[in-house]
């Protein structure tokens, strides 16, 4: 249930960000932003800090290698699953949701790799003792 509410949490947080309906940030302060433009910059802020939270932890948690397998495993699954016929790529709207689905499972698996790793291996992380 961990995994399953970080990448939710993920997804959130990209797809508030952008997606393809009408119903995204980028949208709404292209069209109502500069009447709003204390809410804008207060929404673009918490979705700034959303972002820092993710992307640190995961850097932490698996390094831009790991992000980089993970996004090509990824790759590789959508590549497979176009191959046998269960996906088509026709639709842009489709596409933009399967990228932000594939960017959300990065960023929610490197928020959860130290608790799998300590729960495989029975080791914990140690980081920043200094801090």
């Amino acid at each position: 249930m961990g995994f399953f509410l970080r990448w939710v949490c993920a997804l959130g947080l990209l797809a508030a960000t952008y997606n393809p309906t009408q119903y995204n940030y980028v949208v709404w302060v292209s069209e109502y932003g500069g009447a709003n433009l204390s809410i804008a910059v207060l929404i673009g802020l918490l979705l700034i800090v959303g972002y820092i939270i993710y992307l640190r932890a995961t850097l932490r948690s698996i390094g831009a290698f790991g992000m980089a397998l993970v996004l090509a495993l990824v790759g590789a699954i959508l590549w497979v699953l176009y191959d046998v016929g269960l996906l088509s790529l026709e639709n842009r709207n489709l596409n933009t949701w399967i990228g932000l689905v594939a960017l959300s499972l990065v960023l929610g698996i490197g928020l959860s790799w130290s608790l799998v790793r300590r729960r495989l291996s029975g080791q914990a992380d140690v980081d920043d003792i200094d801090e």
